[in-house]
């Protein structure tokens, strides 16, 4: 009888690499093999896209490209990143295996070497956006604050310090990402609430303010680095950087990327565009603290801004997670005491970290843009359209090689550049603030 398993798509270990002196396993994974629907994919996609990160758009996207730059930019990389993510999707199940973690299709394709590397540039993107999510939610305590009490008694730093708590206890009480399901409809709702909330207040006062400036501020020098770093962080913007960690199968992976960069983007648009034009070059790095409303309003949209953040930090930090729980045989019951104390310590002391360094470098436009740079140009971009090169090279005419070929060395000099002008950017601020600052 013939044995019909090799046309199954595999979750066991696999091997990704082999030659007659070198192999890599996949380890069998401590969390769920996700069988999720397109809808709940598109939700975590678009839930990344929508987080706290779009009140940061209008000043480092729009100010530093203008209307014309940041229009034009906006669709470019909606575009650019769908085909982007398209590529990763049909590489999913290739081989007949299927790949649940983005450096185990790199490995599979590439070898050991690149197995390795894409791991670290994929942890150095995920840590960095965390990172600009603990910054983000301290931002929006501190705003609540403010709007209560501006004593300026409680700095930005203790603020981040508070919300990393909460993201260390949210971290140690959800176990795996397929665990999320209600806390991504609550965060739907937070994010629509602060969403709605920044539009509604800068249509507001765009109706009531005196005409704006839309220049582009800056020497001529110091405007071809901001828009250098502004092209990053239009990448940062559409990327998550761990797509086949999501999990669906490609039928619906592609579903939900097309649910994310059609209905998805448009919260994004409508706050880049409606908190430019209320307030020109003014707009704030977090919009929040340039509108104007009723105290309750406000708070309310601070308050979903940094509940957000702590539920997308989570989605976030789960590949860390995932790789720390499969490396420690962490398995069975979530409320075991053995594993109960495993993600105090391993996901507490992770939070930790990406805190300390949140509370003492609060500068949240060069987060995106050095990680747009160092991270998402590299995983997105260059390594999407090579391992599909590389995967389908007899399949694909010369004018669709030369098309991915364009695009890896179009995406590495922008890489190389947009990380020199977001050293840039974090060497400047750094001169004007001192380490813990309170900005």
């Amino acid at each position: 009888m013939e044995d019909k398993r090799d046309d199954v798509v595999s979750n066991r270990p696999t091997k990704v690499y082999s030659d007659e002196s070198v192999a890599i396993q996949i380890p069998e994974t401590a969390h769920q093999i996700s069988s999720d629907s397109w809808f709940q994919a598109g939700f975590v996609l678009t839930t990344g896209i929508n987080s706290v990160y779009v009140l940061g758009y209008p000043g480092a996207v729009m100010v530093p490209l203008g209307w014309v730059g940041g229009v034009v930019g906006l669709i470019l990389a909606t575009l650019i990143s769908l085909n982007a993510n398209a590529l990763i999707a049909m590489l999913h199940e290739f081989g007949g295996k299927r790949h649940i973690r983005y450096r185990d299709l790199a490995g599979f394709i590439y070898g050991p070497k690149a197995y390795s590397l894409t791991w670290v540039l994929q942890y150095i993107n995920l840590f960095m956006i965390n990172v600009g999510y603990v910054i983000l939610a301290g931002q929006a305590l501190k705003a609540v604050y403010v709007l209560f009490r501006d004593d300026n008694a409680m700095k930005l730093p203790y603020f981040i310090v508070m919300a990393g708590v909460a993201c260390g206890l949210f971290a140690i009480c959800i176990p795996h990402l397929s665990a999320l399901r209600i806390w991504l409809g609550f965060s739907t709702f937070f994010s629509l609430a602060y969403i709605a909330i920044a539009f509604a207040l800068s249509l507001r006062d765009g109706i009531r303010a005196p005409p704006r400036d839309y220049s582009i501020p800056g020497s001529d020098i110091s405007r071809v680095f901001t828009t250098i770093g502004a092209s990053a962080s239009l990448v940062f913007a559409f990327n998550t950087g761990m797509l086949p960690e999501i999990q669906p199968a490609v039928k619906n992976m592609m579903k939900g990327l097309y649910f994310q960069f059609t209905v998805g983007v448009v919260p994004l648009y409508a706050v880049a565009f409606m908190g430019y034009w209320a307030y020109g070059n003014d707009a704030d790095a977090y919009l929040l603290n340039s509108v104007h409303g009723p105290v309750w309003v406000k708070a309310f949209a601070n308050i979903s801004a940094c509940l957000q953040s702590v539920i997308a930090l989570h989605i976030f930090a789960s590949p860390m997670y995932e790789f720390l729980d499969t490396k420690y045989g962490i398995k069975g019951s979530a409320l075991a005491v053995k594993n109960l104390a495993f993600r105090v310590v391993v996901r507490g002391g992770y939070i930790a970290v990406t805190t300390l360094l949140a509370a003492a470098l609060p500068f949240i436009g060069d987060f995106m843009s050095l990680t747009g740079a160092i991270s998402t140009f590299p995983l997105t971009f260059i390594l999407a359209n090579h391992m599909y090169l590389v995967a389908k090279g007899n399949k694909l005419t010369s004018m669709q090689k030369s098309w991915h070929w364009l695009n890896v060395i179009v995406f590495s000099i922008m890489s190389a550049a947009a990380a020199v002008a977001a050293l840039r950017l974090i060497a400047v601020d750094s001169k004007h603030y001192s380490i813990f600052a309170d900005v």
